[in-house]
């Protein structure tokens, strides 16, 4: 077995590096007001709707421009989409290298923002789309289109198989009723990919069937945007009242829609992973370096037991976690992603919990000023405490593992 990280991708992080010293920081630097202490409140425009500022978004987009021009954006994609065919080995490597830098425009996560993008959407259409909706991926990269996923419903959340959403044939056409929660990226969304049960039982799989609506469409609306832990929000309420849309609106084929919703979730959960052992590692050297610098009552804070011993864990905890995330990534580019999707819940729940637990330790290490925002732990777990609920919640990954353990969930 070989744990050494290839040359190639080693060369390529040394080239994210100097891009990021040579055009992100600097960037960066010149709206410093959207990473300081301000941040929360530079980002969101209070009064409509506690959504993400124009400003802010229009520096995530320069920021996207530029890593596109560089070649580095759509790096995981396939070439045919002008990507480099990047594993999810080396994404696993990337996101956790770029979180371990800490807070910045290279890596905002919040936004699902980075110089090496992740495009679970584009993948679902490149996958699954028709010839005429897959010509909507260039516009898409290139930020003229963006397409939303409407999954999680007031009443479902996790279990998306008993989801109340209903569309209906009425001719050539499809009817759907029903609403959709956390539906994010809605306030600039041009399109939204609705997922409505069309046949079967609450519960199955087969049935679900997923819908590209614009966002234009009759009887689609957003009465309001949920405010959360981490603001700005893009997590819009929406309800579809008779929502007309023709058959071709179709994606990946009718009663099929789970195996686009698998797509997206498993391409993101192990990303999250990643990210997650990056900022978590973030926050643990940034506390070993405060606490050998830090002398209280004489000492340095590093000589105390009190203070090594809930880093020595959650370093010990990091390593274990890498390995398990770059060997289910490994495992992933090898198989039907199906078939490691206990692995890729392992992954997730451990890897979003660390993070959490690491950016607490990190503010108590820290004492009064890791609980300011002249630090970045407390944003850091207000980010990444939502990955424990979304893309399924914790225990849900844990109810997976246990079904691949018991033999309640089929392999694939």
């Amino acid at each position: 077995m070989d744990f050494e990280i290839p040359e190639q991708l080693r060369q390529f992080l040394n080239e994210l590096d100097d891009f990021i010293a040579r055009e992100i920081k600097p960037l960066e630097e010149e709206n410093i007001q959207f990473f300081d202490y301000r941040r929360e409140h530079a980002r969101t425009d209070w009064d409509n709707g506690g959504v993400p500022r124009k400003e802010w978004e229009e520096l995530l987009g320069e920021m996207r421009r530029r890593a596109d021009r560089a070649g580095y954006l759509r790096y995981p994609l396939p070439k045919e989409l002008g990507g480099r065919d990047g594993t999810n080995l080396d994404m696993a490597v990337i996101r956790e290298h770029l979180a371990h830098k800490g807070l910045g425009l290279h890596n905002d996560l919040q936004n699902e923002a980075s110089i090496v993008g992740n495009f679970p959407v584009v993948l679902v259409m490149h996958n699954f789309g028709t010839p005429a909706q897959k010509e909507f991926i260039q516009p898409m990269l290139n930020g003229e289109m963006r397409i939303a996923f409407g999954i999680t419903e007031p009443e479902h959340g996790s279990d998306a198989t008993w989801m109340s959403t209903r569309a209906v044939r009425d001719g050539g056409d499809w009817i759907i009723n029903g609403a959709k929660r956390f539906n994010s990226g809605m306030h600039r969304a041009t399109h939204d990919i609705v997922f409505a049960r069309t046949s079967g039982n609450d519960g199955e799989a087969k049935g679900i069937t997923a819908f590209l609506v614009p966002v234009d469409t009759d009887g689609l609306d957003i009465p309001y945007y949920h405010w959360t832990f981490n603001m700005p929000t893009d997590h819009a309420e929406v309800t579809l009242q008779d929502v007309r849309v023709p058959d071709d609106a179709i994606v990946g084929g009718e009663g099929n829609g789970l195996a686009c919703i698998n797509t997206f979730t498993h391409e993101n959960r192990i990303r999250q992973a990643a990210s997650g052992v990056g900022a978590g590692q973030y926050c643990l050297d940034e506390s070993v370096a405060y606490a050998r610098s830090r002398v209280t009552f004489g000492k340095p804070l590093s000589e105390r037991q009190a203070i090594q011993w809930p880093l020595v864990e959650l370093q010990t905890e990091a390593e274990m976690l890498r390995g398990l995330v770059h060997k289910t990534a490994w495992l992933m580019d090898r198989t039907d992603h199906l078939k490691v999707s206990d692995k890729v819940s392992m992954c997730n729940y451990r890897a979003n919990r660390f993070v959490c637990n690491a950016a607490d330790t990190a503010i108590q290490v820290h004492g009064g000023i890791g609980y300011t925002r002249a630090k970045p732990f407390e944003h850091i777990y207000r980010h990444h405490r939502r990955y424990r609920i979304t893309e399924g919640s914790e225990e849900v990954q844990i109810r997976n593992v246990a079904g691949h353990m018991f033999g309640y969930v089929k392999r694939g």
